[in-house]
């Protein structure tokens, strides 16, 4: 069993947009959930404890990905090394806009920067990342939308963790909840193999990204 809303996926597949800059996720009125990838002992330690300590690295960039069929694909449904415990992280909604509006592109955008130089000062002064790639069907194969993943760093990184000993409040903390979704994928991943029909997905919407993002004009639609 998984907190998570859950919806067949080609009901809500037909839904989505066919194509652009989208992010698609599971969303309320306060919480957005997002998914990462862990070896066991980092993956568990989260879902045990509702924060990233233990063997996290605050000194290495961390992806979080809102879209669940993406991180299925970055993880081979947890069968690729190191990424075997699947996680569901409630994010609280405030601190995922506030991730929105601090990211910056990890490549240049002559639409967004009237030069390099312009660009790399603004992914300088950022601890947040922002990538565009092609998402991908439940088995695997590009499709022409594309999914956004963020990586965090830095002071950013460390709000989203939660480090051991941070001195937060339970009501600034940016993660209300962490969930061992592993089962649910492994799961899934069985019910594809007998047909794309009887798979369920977490139900996901594009997400009314704030005007204030940096996440692109065709993701606010």
């Amino acid at each position: 069993m998984t907190s998570l809303r859950l919806e067949l996926f080609e009901a809500q597949a037909a839904r989505w947009p066919a194509s652009g800059r989208h992010v698609l996720a599971q969303y309320d009125d306060d919480t957005v959930v997002v998914y990462q990838a862990y070896r066991p002992s980092i993956g568990r330690f989260a879902a045990e404890h509702g924060y990233f300590g233990g063997e996290f690295s605050l000194g290495r960039m961390s992806w979080i990905k809102p879209n669940f069929l993406w991180m299925m694909y970055r993880c081979g449904w947890a069968a690729k090394e190191g990424q075997e415990v699947v996680l569901a992280v409630w994010l609280a909604r405030a601190a995922f806009d506030d991730i929105l509006a601090l990211a910056v592109p990890s490549s240049f955008d002559d639409d967004r920067y009237v030069d390099r130089a312009a660009w790399q000062a603004d992914v300088a002064g950022s601890d947040v990342r922002l990538q565009w790639d092609p998402d991908h069907d439940p088995h695997g194969r590009p499709v022409t939308r594309r999914a956004v993943q963020l990586g965090l760093r830095g002071d950013a990184l460390a709000s989203y963790a939660r480090a051991q000993g941070a001195r937060e409040t339970v009501s600034r903390a940016w993660i209300r909840k962490i969930e061992d979704v592993t089962p649910f994928v492994k799961e899934q991943h069985a019910r594809l193999q007998r047909g794309i029909s009887m798979l369920e997905t977490p139900a996901e919407r594009v997400y009314p990204c704030l005007p204030t993002s940096k996440v692109g004009a065709d993701a606010r639609s």
